[in-house]
């Protein structure tokens, strides 16, 4: 089934989605990204799920992709800022209750969200995500926020690949590299965006609400794992499937921070037959 692409504005900001139009009676998925990327990552398994009949969305975060890049004066970057207007999103989309799916150092922010809006997440599935108090945004992205040094890295669109390989171990199609670098080589508003991203995320404080957040959860949660991760440690997220008798733990051995990028049949196996299964 064909990936759809739309644009709806929400308050004075744009956002860019890919959806797939499913009929089914069962809530959607809606599916959060890392960095540097933007929704295209999720086009494999958005199209299997769709081939299970399973309904899906993923929106460019602000600051990514093709949604808008507000200025830092206009938008704070912060996790309290992208909830919010998370939030706002899914008001104007119309969704009361939502599978939600996230993966990477900005997909972190997707498990603050439904930590913090438990009645709207009917389950939730976190790829190599950092969870925990010893998680550290990896060097090659620390840079991104560095004056003058970060400036110049996060204006060049080749940063894109590098991070995406270095972080997949694997190479990726030149066209699909293309894709998702296309958002750097249209506006530099992008780069300023990434710079912003990084400078904010408040990691410390946000894997210690995580951690708690999720072994006190109420609502199933699966963690679907590359285990050769060059930057999250998986001994660390098995302390996380342990504290809680909701949450689940799929190992990928192949795969390491992008595991979506070469496994998302596997990966939309795992979430279908996740999804299908009982709360015991």
């Amino acid at each position: 089934m064909a990936i759809k692409e739309t644009q709806i504005e929400v308050g004075k900001l744009e956002w860019f989605y890919r959806h797939t139009d499913v009929e089914s009676d069962r809530p959607p998925v809606i599916f959060l990204h890392s960095v540097p990327t933007h929704s295209y990552t999720w086009r494999g398994v958005m199209e299997d799920l769709a081939d299970r009949g399973i309904a899906s969305i993923a929106p460019d975060w602000l600051g990514c992709g093709f949604s808008a890049k507000p200025d830092k004066k206009e938008f704070a970057y912060t996790p309290d800022a992208y909830i919010s207007a998370f939030q706002d999103l899914v008001a104007a989309l119309e969704v009361e209750k939502f599978y939600l799916v996230v993966q990477g150092f900005l997909g972190s922010v997707g498990v603050q969200y439904a930590l913090r809006n438990p009645e709207q997440i009917e389950k939730l599935v976190i790829l190599n995500a950092p969870l925990t108090e010893d998680a550290k945004i990896p060097f090659k992205m620390k840079q991104w926020s560095f004056p003058i040094v970060g400036d110049m890295l996060t204006q060049d669109p080749l940063q894109v690949d590098k991070t995406l390989e270095g972080g997949c171990g694997f190479v990726i199609e030149d066209k699909a590299l293309g894709i998702h670098r296309k958002p750097f080589l249209e506006t530099s508003a992008v780069g300023r965006s990434l710079m912003a991203i990084i400078k904010n995320l408040q990691l410390p404080q946000a894997t210690i609400e995580i951690t708690q957040g999720l072994k006190n959860a109420k609502f199933p949660t699966a963690i679907i794992w590359g285990e050769l991760d060059p930057w999250l440690d998986i001994d660390a997220i098995e302390n996380v499937a342990k504290s809680n008798s909701l949450i689940e733990l799929v190992k990928l051995p192949e795969a390491k921070h992008y595991p979506q990028e070469h496994w998302p049949q596997e990966i939309s196996e795992e979430i279908s037959q996740f999804f299908d299964r009982a709360v015991l």
